[in-house]
């Protein structure tokens, strides 16, 4: 009786199995394809890489406690800001910087500013200008059909893009309770003039971006991290996040909006401001968050370090002074004497020459009366 009970169940299995295959086979083909596309749709997917959106960095946000705006100029011949200027024509699937946000700018994925008289970056929607602009401006050959542009790498004046405008906002997050550094602006610095006749290179700064933008796609351009070991790579957004590039500020926002150039006379008096400003960054931070034990401890070693090598530098050159106050005198002395010896002399001289007329004078008188005042006269001169 059981055996009969399995083999009736599994019939009816069979014959349901049955059923749905030839229902699935009598289906219409546009039902079925739509039936699969909603299976397909609730099945997830990987995205390609290209089509995802690479992480960046944490947001500024807009309520932050303090923050402080700098100006720098990215100098890339400097070797810390050489990874974004090689190599100047794309190689083996390696491109610079400004050849890859030219690239994103004539695919139309980021926006690009222009770039004021005054230097100050504006973001609104009536300062923005296409790449078509950008190249009329600065004669970069490019060919345009209806209203697609193409444009060689080689025709790209990616060579001549020797410096770079960044924007620099450093802020503390109350939120967090930490200090934090982030690049919010770039712009690409266009040198061209007669530098091989001896002139000077004319710049031209030429857009802002703004980094938030970018930040994405910078994200899958890949740097070349050390001329030791070729291999190391980085992305470019990690290069601006952890701030690995060097430039010199030459401007910090201020109430009159003036650059450090307007308001110091000479190179020397702007070095100086720049390190103030610098230093100024690191007081606060330092204030905020004062200092461990460990840097109180090594700081007192260095002081008395210090004032002992003050002290032995002191001790060194007062007996150099001596030595040569030493020195000095002996000559002195020895000249003193010989001038008195030789005024001696000469006070001497003219008394014994005085004195022999005198007695001669004395005993002329005599020898005319007798011979024997001449012979008293050569006794004394014996």
């Amino acid at each position: 009786m059981r055996t009969l009970s399995r083999h009736i169940a599994t019939a009816s299995l069979l014959l349901l199995c049955l059923c749905a295959t030839l229902q699935a086979v009598a289906q219409p083909p546009k039902r079925r394809a739509a039936a699969q596309g909603t299976e397909a749709a609730k099945t997830p997917t990987a995205r390609p890489s290209a089509a995802r959106p690479f992480p960046t960095a944490q947001a500024m946000p807009a309520d932050a406690a303090w923050r402080r705006d700098l100006y720098r100029t990215l100098d890339l011949t400097r070797e810390a800001n050489a990874p974004l200027y090689y190599p100047t024509t794309p190689h083996d699937g390696r491109e610079n910087l400004f050849t890859y946000l030219f690239h994103l700018l004539l695919r139309k994925q980021i926006k690009a500013y222009d770039y004021k008289l005054d230097g100050n970056e504006d973001f609104s929607e009536k300062n923005v200008v296409t790449a078509r602009d950008i190249m009329d401006r600065y004669q970069i050959f490019y060919e345009s059909k209806d209203d697609k542009v193409r444009v060689n790498d080689a025709d790209l004046p990616s060579e001549e893009v020797k410096a770079y405008f960044i924007k620099e906002s450093t802020y503390y997050d109350q939120h967090t309770a930490t200090f934090r550094k982030q690049v919010t602006a770039i712009c690409p610095v266009l040198k061209r003039g007669d530098s091989d006749f001896g002139g000077e290179l004319a710049q031209y700064p030429m857009f802002w971006i703004r980094m938030q933008d970018a930040a994405p796609y910078l994200g899958k351009l890949m740097l070349m991290g050390s001329s030791l070991n070729n291999a190391s790579t980085m992305s470019a957004d990690d290069f601006f996040t952890m701030g690995l590039y060097e430039g010199e500020v030459y401007k910090a926002v201020n109430l009159q909006d003036r650059l450090i150039a307007n308001y110091c006379p000479d190179d020397e008096a702007v070095k100086k401001e720049q390190q103030r400003i610098e230093r100024q960054l690191t007081d606060v931070q330092e204030h905020t968050w004062g200092r461990d034990s460990a840097y109180y401890a090594r700081l007192r070693a260095d002081s008395l370090a210090q004032a002992q090598a003050d002290s032995l530098a002191a001790a060194g050159k007062a007996s150099r002074t001596a030595r040569r106050t030493t020195t000095a005198r002996r000559p002195a002395t020895t000249s003193r004497r010989t001038t008195s010896v030789s005024s001696k002399s000469k006070s001497t001289a003219p008394k014994t020459k005085a004195a022999k007329p005198a007695k001669t004078k004395a005993t002329k008188p005599r020898s005319t009366g007798s011979s024997g005042g001449g012979l008293s006269v050569r006794r004394q001169r014996h």
